[in-house]
């Protein structure tokens, strides 16, 4: 099988299809981004426990055999199978591409006549009547020529839950984050009537933005048959396992799951920090209150929390856990130049005191004398004809002021002294990250191109107008040499909301921080298609950056989600 994206969109993967207190199934083991391994594409699909009764959860076993499909097939015409991922229990799993969108999709495949086909088709529909961006959208849900077939968003940039913890547990903000975005998402969909039912790591992915989305709500579980007579109480406590194995790097049930150790034999479930030291006392009282059972909980002073919507409820009433502050490095220590010392580049030894150098004697010999009375002599001379020519000067001006009266007229010196704008040539730009991963850096030159159509864009934020996640996105631009800048005109793709655009002069292509460098002009927020800067003293610089910190809100277009966003599409300086 060809490598693959640890961020395979809702994969049906057989990690884990055991209740949340049941153990991981040591014949099957998945990969980092809980995909079924390539030895499973050639065997039957096994049959599902019956009757999981810890977390009142049933599965029913499925009868038919997946549909024999290959690698090019298309579906519709449109969907063309590129990579089957997992194959298992009458259904498969594709990554293939949309031709008429040209985008990766997923794509979950079973025989019409499965015995779950029909509430496999019913789960995707009620899905993607959500339309819930923080879940992973179901694009296409049909039954066709004897298959019954689900197309899914497939986001190459997200990372699983389960990668995450790999390289160990997350920092008491992120987990904070995690938490709190997966509760409100579940909760909303709760009130639509859908739940997930699988809410395991491999379902939760952190986006290259920083926002936590779900995949797999209804489908996941429907593709497995799998039922509970509490979904509410069966997704709460998944909250709350993801949060404990988000501080602990430990899976809270006495059996391993999920590339994950379990809690040591016996001791029943403890609180995370007894766990690992240095966890947030918070957010370990949040996830001892969602994993309690029966109503009883490790947590004696807070009631269980059995739902998504209690569960945001107390996040609510928790102080917000703020991210780290970034760490500061302190600047070298003063070094001086050896030219001070007097070496003209030779470094000293160390622990030499350097000598110094005597002025030079005065010229005493009979030369010496000589040419001191030469130079006074050149001295007198240059002043006396300097005299003659100002004082025939001064009596030229008179004679001509006597004849002739000049006039001037009020601002016309200030009208010749002031200097028209000119155009300011763009030779090179690179876009600047000062947190976080990159937005578009291949399309930074469209921003000088003088095409409008052509633009570089932010990714879509779910936070806005004011950007929470990042200090700001932007772009340095090169100029090829220091120039005088006075004022910029930026072409924006969105309008609405507000966007705030500021200039700063730059020292480089790729500052060390914005903070510390040279405003150009105020700070600009503008709700139309364009900004505009002027500063009131041209600025002398080689690099601008246009730095944006606030963004407007837009809907879905091309590949773009709904979101706060910008792109820039033209933008010019003058001077």
């Amino acid at each position: 099988m060809a490598e693959r994206s640890t961020a395979a969109v809702d994969v049906a993967d057989n990690s884990g299809d055991e209740p949340l207190t049941a153990s991981a199934d040591k014949a099957e083991q998945t990969t980092a981004d809980g995909v079924a391994k390539t030895e499973e594409l050639d065997t039957p699909a096994r049959e599902e426990p019956a009757d999981t009764a810890e977390t009142g959860t049933h599965v029913s076993p499925g009868t038919s055999s997946p549909p024999e499909l290959h690698s090019g097939h298309k579906l519709a015409r449109r969907y063309r199978l590129e990579e089957c991922v997992t194959r298992l229990d009458g259904f498969s799993s594709w990554r293939a591409v949309d031709e008429k969108l040209r985008r990766a999709v997923g794509v979950h495949l079973l025989p019409a006549d499965h015995p779950r086909a029909r509430s496999v088709l019913a789960a995707a529909r009620s899905s993607a009547l959500l339309g819930d961006p923080r879940f992973v959208q179901v694009l296409d849900a049909v039954e066709e020529n004897d298959l019954v077939y689900v197309v899914h968003e497939w986001l190459p940039d997200a990372t699983e839950l389960t990668a995450l913890l790999a390289a160990g547990p997350l920092e008491a903000h992120d987990a904070y984050q995690m938490v709190s975005q997966v509760s409100y998402a579940m909760a909303a969909a709760h009130r639509e009537g859908l739940s997930h039912l699988r809410l395991t790591p491999s379902a939760v992915l952190r986006t290259s933005t920083g926002q936590w989305r779900i995949r797999g709500l209804a489908v996941n579980a429907a593709l497995r048959g799998i039922t509970s007579d509490t979904p509410q109480r069966t997704d709460a406590e998944a909250i709350g396992a993801l949060l404990y194995a988000s501080l602990t790097q430990r899976w809270p049930y006495e059996n391993d799951a999920y590339g994950l150790s379990g809690l040591p034999k016996d001791v029943g479930l403890i609180a995370p920090d007894q766990v690992r030291a240095g966890v947030h006392r918070g957010l370990a009282e949040l996830a001892m209150r969602a994993l309690a059972n029966d109503g009883a909980t490790a947590s004696r002073q807070e009631p269980p929390c059995t739902t998504p919507e209690e569960l945001v409820k107390a996040i609510g009433e928790m102080p917000k856990i703020r991210p780290p502050e970034p760490a500061f490095t302190a600047p070298p220590e003063y070094q001086r130049t050896t030219y001070q010392q007097g070496t003209y580049g030779r470094p000293a030894a160390p622990g030499v005191t350097q000598p110094v150098l005597a002025p030079p004697a005065p010229l005493q010999s009979r030369t010496g004398k000589a040419l001191k009375w030469a130079v006074s002599a050149l001295l007198i001379a240059a002043l006396g004809l300097g005299s003659w020519q100002l004082a025939d000067a001064l009596m030229d001006r008179g004679n001509s002021g006597s004849s002739e009266t000049t006039h001037t007229t009020d601002g016309g010196a200030d009208k010749d002294d002031k200097k028209p704008a000119k155009p300011l040539t763009i030779e090179d730009a690179k876009e600047y990250v000062a947190k976080g991963d990159a937005q578009a850096p291949g399309d930074v030159a469209k921003t000088y191109d003088d095409d409008g159509a052509s633009y570089w864009r932010t990714k879509s934020f779910v936070d806005g107008p004011e950007m929470v996640i990042k200090p700001g996105v932007g772009i340095v631009y090169d100029l090829g040499s220091e120039q005088e800048v006075s004022a910029a005109s930026i072409g924006l793709r969105y309008d609405g909301d507000h966007t705030t655009v500021s200039l700063y002069a730059s020292d480089s292509l790729s500052p060390s921080s914005v903070d510390g460098l040279k405003r150009i002009g105020p700070k600009t927020t503008t709700a139309s298609k364009s900004a505009s800067v002027e500063a009131g003293k041209p600025v002398k610089t080689r690099y601008v950056l246009v730095w944006l910190t606030a963004l407007p809100k837009a809907g879905q277009d091309g590949y773009s989600q709904a979101g706060y966003k910008q792109g820039i599409t033209n933008v010019k300086f003058t001077g």
